[in-house]
């Protein structure tokens, strides 16, 4: 599968100028990111990959607005972060950023549909709108049928599918994945994987954080980091199609 786009003519939705992170632990200065810049743009799907330590994870959490920088600049959709208080941060990531993590992160005594309303519950959205709203997402991740079923009624890849149907409620600008199949089987990170693509084809900006390469390979765009920097940035021209791998392995299918 050829990657869905360069880059090159979309508006970043994601830009950051030397952007660094540093920890005073013990009486030391642990610095976890340093001075990285770059840019994402609509409608790319990003693997962020590197060992444990490299400054992924710390990347991630500046870029979702869930940290705060120590220096450097991060603009998101064309507003400074910098410029926010914390309000405006926490209104920013329910608004404009869908997460998906690798444990689902539901409620457990919740339904799905429920678990998919949340963050319309914390935007105010009335109870009608958000019912809608949120079977019409069930529905796009293939799980109109479960809307009633809570996470333990659910199998793993069914609890993750709830989850992206929870990120992609408020039509994010950017969607942060996790490590999403970490706690999946190989079939089931297939499939997960295939709905990735599907919503990026659709014009989801994707950015998943994995140490595997197996999950970046479905990718269009790979960033590496080492040491807290970014060491690597290429166009995944051998994109591998995550649908066409599951039609060709019909017999894994339960």
């Amino acid at each position: 599968m050829a990657p869905l786009d360069s880059g090159a003519a979309a508006p970043p939705v994601v830009e950051t100028v030397e952007l660094a992170k540093t920890y005073h632990l013990g009486g030391h200065d642990v610095h976890a990111l340093r001075g990285v810049s770059m840019s994402i743009a609509a409608g790319q799907f990003v693997a962020v990959m590197g060992p444990s330590g490299s400054g992924k994870s710390t990347f991630m959490n500046l870029v979702g607005c869930l940290d705060s920088p120590t220096s450097g600049r991060y603009v998101l959709d064309g507003r400074d972060i910098g410029a926010t208080d914390a309000v405006e941060r926490a209104a920013i990531r329910n608004g404009k950023i869908g997460f998906v993590f690798q444990n689902f992160n539901l409620l457990p005594r919740t339904s799905a549909v429920e678990n998919v309303e949340l963050p319309l519950i914390y935007g105010g959205k009335p109870q009608r709108e958000r019912r809608e709203r949120a079977m019409a997402k069930l529905a796009s991740v293939g799980l109109s049928d479960r809307w009633h079923h809570h996470p333990a009624q659910l199998s793993g890849g069914q609890q993750q599918r709830v989850a992206i149907a929870r990120a992609l409620i408020n039509e994010p600008v950017l969607l942060l994945a996790d490590e999403p199949t970490g706690a999946l089987d190989s079939h089931t990170s297939l499939e997960i994987m295939a709905l990735f693509q599907r919503l990026n084809h659709a014009g989801s900006t994707i950015v998943l954080v994995t140490h595997e390469p197996d999950v970046a390979r479905f990718a269009s765009r790979i960033l590496i980091f080492r040491d807290g920097k970014l060491v690597g940035d290429h166009l995944n021209e051998a994109r591998a199609d995550a649908g066409a791998m599951l039609a060709a392995t019909p017999a894994l299918v339960a």
